[in-house]
């Protein structure tokens, strides 16, 4: 994602939850290939963590133009009775109050300014309940409202809020890889056959075309999945 948008001239601000290192190579992968990124270990579920990066990116780099909310709170599949409340709440912080956090601090300035994209990253348990996903399906149905509403507030100002359903598995080792495990993976990976995975180079182009649609024709909603895959309703 970020490696189409410095190629496209953007300085592209990173944000990782750990991984320093893993962070830091994004960085100087995207600045060899002649792009300009900084990179932040952020932990979203602190107070004051995502407003203050907002000031310190607006005022040491400059205006967001574009912002991409990725952070997820998947806990993996888990009965009622093993999802604690703890778990529960911290899906909801991660997923829901996190993007309120970043809209509350963020959208204002874009108004000011008059213009700005928010292109929020969502999943399937956005528009389907699952057994076992108690706390994501809760925590990110309410993301997909909350985006919903933004929506409903903000377009008229000139800020273009976006809910992309990413409707499958995505060909990332760093996520899916390490869910599975490196053996697992190269085997799913091989099982599915070319294409079946979704290819985050492609994933990243759709980004980059909504985030720059004329404002006649915006898209609030999407979804992505593989040819290969049976579509959520459909699941």
């Amino acid at each position: 994602m970020g490696s189409r948008f410095a190629g496209a001239g953007y300085h592209v601000v990173l944000c990782r939850r750990s991984d320093e290192s893993g962070l830091q190579q994004s960085v100087v992968d995207i600045e060899a290939s002649g792009g300009s990124a900084s990179g932040f270990i952020l932990d979203a579920t602190q107070p004051e963590a995502i407003e203050s990066l907002v000031e310190q990116i607006e005022t040491d780099l400059g205006p967001i133009t574009v912002a991409i909310f990725n952070l997820g709170a998947q806990l993996g599949n888990r009965d009622l009775a093993d999802t604690s409340l703890k778990q529960f709440e911290l899906a909801w912080r991660m997923t829901s109050f996190g993007l309120f956090r970043l809209a509350k601090v963020l959208l204002p300035r874009m108004v000011e300014r008059g213009s700005g994209a928010l292109l929020v990253t969502s999943a399937t348990a956005a528009v389907r309940g699952n057994a076992g996903q108690h706390a994501h399906a809760a925590a990110i149905g309410g993301r997909r409202m909350l985006c919903q509403s933004l929506n409903a507030e903000f377009s008229s100002q000139g800020i273009h809020i976006a809910h992309i359903v990413i409707d499958g598995a995505v060909d990332s080792p760093d996520t899916l890889g390490k869910m599975l495990g490196p053996e697992n993976f190269a085997r799913y990976r091989e099982a599915l056959g070319p294409d079946g995975l979704m290819d985050p180079g492609e994933i990243a182009e759709t980004y980059f075309h909504i985030a720059h649609q004329h404002r006649s024709v915006w898209t609030f909603e999407t979804d992505l999945r593989s040819f290969s895959d049976k579509p959520w309703w459909n699941g």
